[in-house]
């Protein structure tokens, strides 16, 4: 499978939405220095979340186990590369979310 033109048409295609994103975002402010407001109106507080770190932390814990689990079956069963190794990331990666919400779900019970 030829990796590399796979990952010039994603990347192409994302940077699309990127650009047209800080284009508009661009517009904005300078529309709003022009009425002579202030754009920390539209910079929100930057505060580091727990609770988003945790997610990340348990997403990328769940792709890596899904990748090992994959490359485990694919070395013992005869299951096709691809199917293990995007089976397993997928059903890992879902697993992990949810075990994310349901701890995000129990903290936002206790507060």
């Amino acid at each position: 499978m030829e990796w590399t033109g796979i990952v010039a048409i994603i990347s192409f295609f994302s940077f699309i939405p990127i650009i047209i994103f800080l284009v508009h975002r661009h517009k904005e402010r300078k529309a709003l220095i022009e009425k002579g407001m202030d754009i920390s109106l539209l910079q929100g507080e930057k505060k580091c979340s727990t609770l988003e770190s945790l997610k990340y932390g348990i997403l990328l814990i769940g792709l890596a186990a899904g990748i090992l689990i994959g490359n485990i079956l694919d070395a013992y069963t005869r299951l096709n590369e691809e199917v293990a190794y995007f089976s397993m990331i997928f059903l890992f990666g879902g697993l992990a979310l949810l075990i994310f919400y349901s701890i995000a779900k129990k903290q936002q019970e206790t507060e």
